[in-house]
């Protein structure tokens, strides 16, 4: 791996660590249902899935995924719902962007709408309810907007940073 793309992706983890706790903290005044947050993490997911590559921007996630989780959740039941819905939506990236060639736009709102169903999926394992599945369907009703706002901001900064960061030489 070439300095510089190291370099890049060290500074975009450090970023998605750094939205994930400000979304989680913005998150409890700005929305009323527990558990929306904006996906401020995934501008940086969907940045790498664009710039670089699908590996890169899985390696990105769980890197993120695992660090914030040692930092806050001490692999409890929040912690469990975050790397399953991380993990959901960065497929669903993947799918959407490979095979159903969807805009940027398209594949962040997919990427929200499977983070909340494996957040979903994995609270009523974890806390052993399945009435949590009819908080399902007003939660993706809400990833629609943060995943359009998501792409939306993803997309200025991917063709902001696409000429500096990708495809050059080390110095």
């Amino acid at each position: 791996m070439k300095l510089r793309k190291l370099v890049f992706l060290a500074i975009m983890i450090s970023a998605s660590i750094v939205l994930s706790i400000v979304e989680s903290m913005i998150s409890v005044a700005v929305f009323i249902i527990p558990g929306v947050k904006l996906g401020l993490a995934n501008i940086v997911t969907l940045i790498i899935l664009y710039i670089y590559s699908e590996k890169d921007a899985l390696t990105v996630v769980m890197i993120r995924v695992f660090l914030v989780g040692l930092m806050y959740t001490s692999f409890t039941p929040p912690f469990w719902m975050s790397l399953s819905g991380g993990v959901l939506a960065i497929i669903s990236m993947i799918v959407a962007k490979r095979f159903i060639k969807m805009s940027i736009i398209g594949v962040s709102v997919a990427g929200a709408l499977f983070h909340m169903i494996g957040q979903i999926l994995m609270a009523m394992v974890v806390l052993n309810t399945e009435t949590l599945i009819f908080y399902l369907p007003w939660m993706m009703l809400i990833s629609v907007p943060t995943g359009i706002f998501t792409g939306v901001v993803a997309n200025k900064m991917q063709n902001m940073l696409h000429h500096q960061w990708s495809h050059t030489e080390d110095e």
